[in-house]
């Protein structure tokens, strides 16, 4: 029976809500498919800075993505005319998992191949799609999300940031914050308020913005590690052509949180800290330390838990079906798991956090940049709101 089925909370009307994980199949050439990005990765992948293997999907390498692109391994479920592969999204799925539990870096192509394209496909003109998405498809072509503003983080509908009419054009003006990877993109999928004197989610929309155009100004800001992965945009009076406009101008609230899914449910949801699940069960076999045994196994329960869960969104959106609200839960869940990880391998196994040892490396590591796990892609706050919601409790 799916997930959820069971004691779905009632909502003030006394009338039960419900949320489906249902199981999916894998496609038939799994097998093959996990074997072709194994050796991949075999040809392609050094072993390096063992501490570079976690929370991989925002670590970028150019190269690895160009390469990966070549090998037909990104813009798998992109139309062929696109320079996509027709493949299912459950395979896509296979190779992301494949990649991230090794830590493999595919940062660099990370956004643009998750959300920009599908993004374009959904809503964008067909010379949007055939300028841009052969490119994400070949690896070389990168996004960000133009979303969170000084003042809009979470309560994303106070977005300030305008977009004004200038004759055939648009004029772009305002700051964005927290854009993953805007040092590196070369285009934005930008939400602007659209209509002057608006407010909330109303009249906002979405722009294709190349980040080249003459205004724009990208200023890093440096993590607790010294890594640059969010940066600072500002749009001083950009002006942008009248087929920057993404989808219909009104609608870009509608179009940013359908985007959301794509986001919230992916295997990197609980995967940013699985190479360190790893190492641990490598530990636990060499020292046959019963805790550490007893920690790999509780971790590995948990991970195939979510696993089937992120499986089942990914199935149902493959189906046409748009599960937001289990999307939200997935990332809720997988957040809280990877934050978990390095601080129970910490309290349970005694680690010199100096030393060289790839244990103690990786949960170092991670033991700084995990708390920023449950503020990417919304704060644990707002998707339990968005959960409660959807149950009818609020």
């Amino acid at each position: 029976m799916p997930f959820g089925h069971a004691g779905s909370p009632a909502n003030r009307d006394g009338l039960v809500q419900t949320f489906t994980f249902k199981p999916f199949d894998m496609p038939a050439n799994a097998a093959a498919l996990r074997e072709q990005v194994r050796a991949f990765i075999r040809d392609n992948m050094t072993d390096g800075d063992i501490a570079r293997r976690a929370n991989c999907w925002q670590v970028n390498d150019p190269d690895f993505s160009r390469a990966l692109g070549k090998a037909g391994l990104i813009g798998l479920s992109l139309p062929r005319q696109y320079g996509g592969h027709d493949r299912s999204a459950l395979e896509r799925y296979i190779v992301l998992e494949e990649l991230l539990s090794v830590g493999a870096p595919v940062g660099a192509h990370w956004i643009a191949d998750r959300q920009t394209a599908p993004l374009l496909l959904r809503y964008g003109t067909e010379e949007q799609r055939r300028r841009w998405i052969p490119g994400i498809a070949a690896g070389e072509v990168y996004g960000c999300i133009g979303l969170s503003e000084p003042n809009a983080g979470s309560d994303l509908a106070s977005v300030r940031s305008s977009a004004r009419r200038d004759g055939d054009g648009w004029v772009l003006n305002g700051q964005k914050i927290w854009t993953t990877n805007a040092h590196i993109a070369h285009i934005m999928i930008g939400l602007f308020r659209s209509e002057e004197g608006s407010e909330r989610n109303a009249r906002l929309s979405q722009f294709l913005i190349p980040l080249d155009t003459p205004g724009i100004t990208i200023r890093p800001i440096i993590n607790l590690t010294g890594e640059h992965d969010f940066n600072e945009v500002f749009f001083d009076d950009v002006k942008l052509p009248a087929d920057a406009l993404i989808g219909e101008e009104g609608q870009g609230w509608a179009q940013a949180t359908a985007e959301l899914s794509l986001e919230r449910s992916g295997p990197e949801r609980y995967l940013s800290s699985m190479v360190l699940v790893t190492e641990l069960v490598r530990h636990a076999a060499k020292s046959g330390d019963p805790a550490a045994i007893a920690l790999a196994g509780r971790f590995t329960s948990e991970a195939w838990t979510l696993r089937q869960m992120s499986l089942a969104v990914a199935g149902r959106m493959a189906m046409g079906e748009d599960p937001a609200l289990e999307a939200t839960i997935v990332k809720d869940l997988g957040n809280s798991f990877e934050q978990a990880v390095p601080q129970l391998v910490q309290q349970v196994i005694e680690l010199d956090l100096s030393s060289d040892d790839p244990l103690a490396l990786l949960a170092a590591q991670l033991l700084q940049v995990s708390p920023s796990f449950s503020l990417r892609g919304g704060t644990r706050e707002i998707l339990r709101g968005i959960v409660a919601r959807g149950l009818g409790l609020r």
